[in-house]
C-alpha cells in the first residue's frame, strides 16, 4: 500500500473514530455506569466486529448489497432495532455515580457482546466499510498485505478513539451527579445513537 493511500486511510478512520456515533455512545455510557476498564470491553467488541466488516470489504462481498438491496434493507432494519433498544436502555438506565463500582458491571462476555452486536448490525459501518473502504484497495497490488495493514490501522484507530471517550467520561462524571442533569445527558446519548443510525441509513439509501 502506498504511503499516500495509507495516510488517507488513517485520516478517514481517525476522524471516524472520534466522531460521535453508536459505538462511541455505547462506550461512553458504559464508562459512566461502570468505569473506564469495563468500558473497554464493548470497545473490543466493536473492534472485533470491524474485522468481519473488513473481510467483507476485502472479499468484494459488499457488492452483493448492491445486487440484493433487500439484504441491505434487512440489515438496516435490524440495526435500527438494535440501536433503538440500546438507546432506550441508556436513556432509562441508572444515572452516573461519582465512583462507579466495576463489580456492578455485567459479565465481561455480556459487555463484549454488546459492542460486537451493536457494530455488526449498525448501519454506520455500511458507510465506512461498504462504501468508502473498498476504494482504498489497489487492484494491482497483493491483497493480503493491504488487508493486514488496513486491519491493524483500523483496529488501532478505533480502539484509540473509543478509549479517549471512555477516559473523558471519568473527568466529566462529577458534573452529572445532579439527577436531572444526569438524566438529560443519558437521553442525549440515546438520541445521538439513534440519530447517527438514521443518518447512516439515509446516506446509504
Amino acid at each position: 500500500m502506498e504511503l499516500e493511500v495509507w495516510l488517507s486511510l488513517v485520516a478517514l478512520f481517525f476522524t471516524g473514530g472520534l466522531t460521535p456515533g453508536p459505538a462511541v455512545m455505547l462506550v461512553l455510557a458504559s464508562s459512566f455506569r461502570f468505569g473506564f476498564k469495563p468500558a473497554l470491553l464493548p470497545a473490543l467488541g466493536v473492534a472485533s466486529a470491524n474485522v468481519l466488516w473488513l473481510c467483507l470489504a476485502a472479499s468484494g462481498t459488499a457488492v452483493l448489497f448492491e445486487i440484493y438491496p433487500r439484504a441491505t434493507l434487512g440489515l438496516k432494519v435490524v440495526g435500527i432495532l438494535v440501536l433503538g433498544y440500546m438507546a432506550l436502555s441508556v436513556m432509562l438506565g441508572p444515572l452516573p455515580r461519582l465512583e462507579p463500582d466495576p463489580n456492578d458491571a455485567p459479565k465481561r462476555g455480556q459487555l463484549y457482546a454488546k459492542g460486537f452486536l451493536l457494530q455488526i448490525t449498525s448501519p454506520m459501518p455500511l458507510v465506512y466499510f461498504g462504501m468508502l473502504l473498498p476504494l482504498y484497495f489497489q487492484s494491482d497490488a497483493p491483497l493480503a498485505p493491504q488487508f493486514l495493514i488496513m486491519l491493524v490501522t483500523v483496529t488501532v484507530l478505533e480502539l484509540f478513539g473509543l478509549s479517549v471517550y471512555a477516559y473523558a467520561a471519568q473527568n466529566i462524571r462529577r458534573f452529572l451527579l445532579n439527577p436531572r442533569t444526569g438524566r438529560i445527558f443519558n437521553v442525549l446519548i440515546g438520541v445521538v445513537m439513534i440519530a447517527s443510525g438514521i443518518f447512516a441509513v439515509l446516506s446509504t439509501a
